[in-house]
């Protein structure tokens, strides 16, 4: 095993990316096997999940996560980035307050499966390049529609009636893009809109509350604690079906054997794990041959 091996959930603060905080965290530790897991927008603060060690290898697997959040939809003015920081491109005065039992309506019309354009200030790649990279040089190109899912969208707030903020929390399923939403939800308001401010309350089994400080860690780090605050990688795994083995399959899997399926094994990806709890690999019905089952990730390579 490496130095460090586990996940950090971290709370990334406002005004950097998130690279910028593996970055911090690689020059802290002088450890380099450091990644994350789902970006955040550099003016959007909240959980953010960065990877370290053997824990790299489960990260694709943690973006499949839904993510909630909390914030403000600002009703007046549209920008170009769908967010605060982008150049106002439309505005229009709100000569009265919205009631509340408007507001719910439509965002009881958000619920469930919905389609979204990403907008062109996003890293979403188009004939190979990202979309902001067009829109900075003024062209715009056909988005490709998505399909995500809103699972619940609420009022945050006892008020009856709003203007021109409307805080709100959601909770989305992976690739929901809040200020698109923030701005289509403007738009069935009748107002231009754009998201004024948003946080990262939750991402997959990680809630804020679990989530430590730069600060935090440099405590950690200086009392030598550190390697104490990692959550293991299984707990970021919940999301895979679970499929336990015995000692003489266990040293086969390590080996990255192709072995026989078990029973009712579907097709998506198991997590694999022995008798002790440790996730060994995550494996897949074999492509080419029937019946077997081969491994996407092999986890360890020796005593767990």
């Amino acid at each position: 095993m490496s130095e460090y091996d586990g996940l950090l959930p971290l709370y990334k603060p406002r005004g950097i990316t998130s690279h910028d905080c593996v970055a911090r965290l690689r020059r802290l530790l002088g450890f380099r096997k450091i990644g994350h897991a789902g970006t955040l927008d550099p003016d959007v603060d909240g959980v953010l999940i960065l990877c370290l060690g053997r824990a790299t290898k489960v990260a694709q697997y943690l973006l499949e996560y839904g993510k909630r959040y909390k914030g403000v939809i600002r009703l007046g003015t549209a920008t170009a980035t769908e967010d605060a920081g982008g150049e106002i491109v439309e505005s229009k005065e709100i000569v009265r307050p919205i009631a509340r039992s408007r507001i719910e309506r439509v965002f009881g019309s958000f619920k469930g499966e919905i389609r979204q354009c990403p907008p062109m200030y996003s890293a979403v790649k188009v004939n190979g390049r990202k979309l902001y990279e067009y829109a900075r040089e003024g062209i715009t190109v056909e988005r490709p529609v998505r399909r995500v899912r809103i699972f619940n969208l609420v009022i945050a707030g006892g008020e009856e009636n709003f203007l021109p903020d409307i805080p709100f929390e959601v909770s989305c399923s992976k690739g929901t893009y809040v200020r698109t939403l923030a701005a289509d939800i403007g738009r069935e308001l009748g107002y231009p809109a754009h998201l004024q401010m948003l946080t990262r309350t939750k991402e997959g089994p990680f809630e804020l509350k679990d989530s430590l400080t730069f600060e935090q860690v440099e405590d950690l780090i200086g009392h030598r604690q550190f390697s104490a605050c990692l959550k293991p990688l299984e707990s970021g795994l919940g999301m895979l079906d679970r499929w336990t083995v015995g000692d003489l399959l266990e040293r086969k899997i390590i080996h990255g054997a192709v072995l026989p399926a078990p029973e009712g094994f579907r097709n998506h990806a198991y997590a694999v794990y022995n008798n002790k709890g440790n996730c060994l690999a995550v494996y897949r019905l074999h492509p080419d041959r029937q019946g077997m089952v081969k491994p996407e990730k092999v986890l360890v390579t020796g005593d767990c």
